[in-house]
């Protein structure tokens, strides 16, 4: 597994993703600073490090603390780094205290459960993971004089009104009577603990609500409707719809994703949230299964979902973000729909 990971990370097309994350405005303000990313084999915390280290071969000198459960799985995503003195990884849980560990600069609390079935089995932890891990987060900030960078989600907007675009000032409306309000209750609270933070104690806090990612860091045991696409095609499979695929919604490939992130680390204005989205990867589920149905000359079947897969499913039938503020700071997706579910499947099928 680790000999198949090096391979797609040396793929040209990530190493040009990298390039063009490494590239954005300003980027030397990151040089000499430290990071503390929890959640760091995510399909985000992967791609985030792995741009941070590019940098470091350019002389960045960027020091990062990885946090995650389990040091095997993070040597199998992130294993290259371990004898680099730039990178520490830290075994723990995203609830635990991070106030014994070394001073840092930015502190980006990536750790979720972000797929259906993980809402569906344990959504208590969904909670505590969600809740504690923001509330250890900016403890840790106030302790060391730290910015936050929380990322939020789409997912704290419900379901859309009518066909409007998500918005940053929507208050959203969610459906509470079910257990899938586990991850956008926590999240949503999550936010607002930033907020009381800042309120109260000065913390120092940007915020980000990512809609959809997808991306070749994805992890193989990921349930969402987009991973099981990508999977299915690369084992050559036809590409399996569990809905009628109606469902509009704004994806991201992660170098965007990560590159946005960044974008407003650098630039955004502390206690206001920006959507992260790319206006073309606005496209309906069935449209995204049969992308990767054509790249693997396969077909699309319906098949019924599961009762477990059921309950972890989102309602919403709309919810594609109104990303104008992000462009307000001069930030500016790379990649389209089409071009990032190829270059997804191409980096992979390495």
């Amino acid at each position: 597994m680790a000999e198949v990971i090096s391979l797609y990370k040396q793929h040209p097309l990530y190493q040009e993703d990298l390039d063009r994350i490494t590239q954005l405005g300003d980027i030397n303000r990151l040089y000499g600073k430290s990071f503390m990313i929890s959640g760091a084999t995510g399909l985000i915390g992967v791609c985030l490090i792995d741009a941070l280290m590019h940098l470091n071969k350019k002389g960045a000198n960027i020091t990062i603390y990885a946090l995650g459960r389990n040091r095997e799985k993070a040597a199998l995503r992130l294993g290259e780094y371990f004898e680099d003195s730039n990178f520490h990884f830290v075994e723990r849980e995203a609830s635990e205290s991070l106030l014994e560990l070394p001073k840092v600069d930015v502190i980006i609390p990536l750790a979720s459960n972000t797929h259906p079935l993980a809402y569906s089995k344990y959504p208590i932890e969904t909670i505590n993971i969600n809740v504690k891990g923001a509330e250890q987060a900016l403890e840790k900030a106030l302790a060391c004089n730290a910015m936050v960078l929380y990322p939020s989600t789409v997912e704290v907007y419900g379901n859309a009104r009518g066909d409007d675009d998500f918005t940053e000032d929507y208050t959203g409306k969610l459906n509470l009577a079910t257990s899938r309000a586990c991850y956008t209750e926590s999240k949503r609270l999550s936010e607002a603990l930033c907020q009381s933070y800042i309120a109260e104690r000065g913390a120092q806090v940007k915020i980000v609500r990512l809609s959809r990612v997808f991306g070749p860091t994805m992890l193989m045991s990921d349930s969402k409707a987009s991973s099981q696409f990508i999977q299915k095609a690369l084992a050559g499979e036809n590409i399996v719809l569990k809905s009628k695929g109606e469902q509009l919604f704004s994806y991201t490939y992660v170098a965007d994703a990560v590159g946005a992130m960044l974008h407003v680390l650098l630039h955004g204005e502390e206690g206001v949230a920006y959507n992260i989205a790319n206006e073309a990867c606005n496209v309906r589920l069935k449209d995204f299964a049969q992308l990767c149905a054509e790249w693997a000359d396969k077909q699309v079947v319906f098949e019924l979902p599961s009762e477990t897969e059921q309950k972890g499913f989102s309602i919403a039938m709309r919810a594609v973000l109104d990303n104008s503020r992000l462009k307000g700071l001069n930030w500016h997706p790379q990649y389209a729909m089409k071009d990032a579910v190829c270059r997804t499947l191409s980096i992979l099928k390495s």
